[in-house]
């Protein structure tokens, strides 16, 4: 009896399975077995498929919206990321935005704001990114900025460098060498 039920269970699943594969292959487009991922329309505030001009960018910067978001502070000062346990972990997320669609709940500032476009010529908000004490380029990890994100920041940088945009300065310190200076008479 219970041998007579497996194989008839059997049987079952690979009807069924071969009906799935057949319908796949003879069902059409215009047929209702569209995903109803594809039937739902995208968040505009999610959708990053729009692509923003540089020069728009840089206006942008300038405004007065950026000023009340940000305030005069950098970007990525306010952005703290989740994570679970008591530290956070080495490197940030591959990607914030896949497929056009930001997919996480907590994005980078660069994926947040849509009118922050890295590019060479945007010099205010790459100059953000840069320590003003030894004129390098922050870290991912303190910067919170995905690992997409962090090249093109670094491919800007260094493409602004090599043509002038961006020069590489580091604050000159004066010293008062007459403390060390004493001769003795």
């Amino acid at each position: 009896m219970s041998l007579q039920s497996n194989i008839r269970s059997l049987f079952q699943r690979i009807i069924i399975s071969d009906m799935k594969i057949v319908s796949r292959f003879y069902c059409t487009p215009n047929d209702e077995n569209i995903d109803e991922e594809q039937k739902k329309p995208i968040d505009p505030s999610k959708d990053r498929t729009k692509v923003i001009p540089v020069e728009t960018s840089i206006r942008y910067l300038q405004s007065k919206a950026y000023e009340e978001t940000y305030g005069g502070k950098p970007v990525w000062t306010l952005y703290r990321r989740n994570h679970k346990g008591g530290f956070a972990p080495r490197k940030t997320r591959k990607s914030c935005v896949r497929g056009g669609i930001i997919s996480t709940g907590n994005p980078c500032p660069i994926c947040r704001d849509e009118y922050l476009v890295l590019d060479h010529r945007n010099t205010k908000l790459l100059q953000q990114f840069i320590s003003q004490y030894t004129g390098q380029i922050l870290d991912a990890f303190q910067t919170g900025i995905c690992q997409r994100k962090q090249k093109e920041l670094l491919v800007a940088i260094e493409k602004a460098w090599d043509q002038g945009n961006l020069t590489y300065d580091v604050p000159f310190r004066e010293y008062d060498y007459s403390l060390y200076n004493k001769t003795a008479h």
